[in-house]
């Protein structure tokens, strides 16, 4: 099965689907991140993360 990467719109609470996919990649590691375990993302930058870790890195730099 060929996976394909999603556009996603990232709301304050939830996720939008702008075009249909599998997964994204991590903003900072470029890690693929399936839908299903999408957790991290800033809503401001329109980014996804991996993890709470690499979330915390973005926040730093701020």
């Amino acid at each position: 099965m060929n996976k394909k990467l999603a556009k996603i719109k990232y709301l304050p609470n939830n996720f939008e689907i702008i075009e249909g996919g599998d997964y994204v990649l991590c903003a900072v590691t470029g890690k693929i991140i399936s839908l299903e375990n999408l957790n991290y993302w800033n809503v401001d930058l329109q980014e996804p993360y991996y993890s709470y870790k690499e979330a915390a890195i973005v926040r730093e730099k701020k």
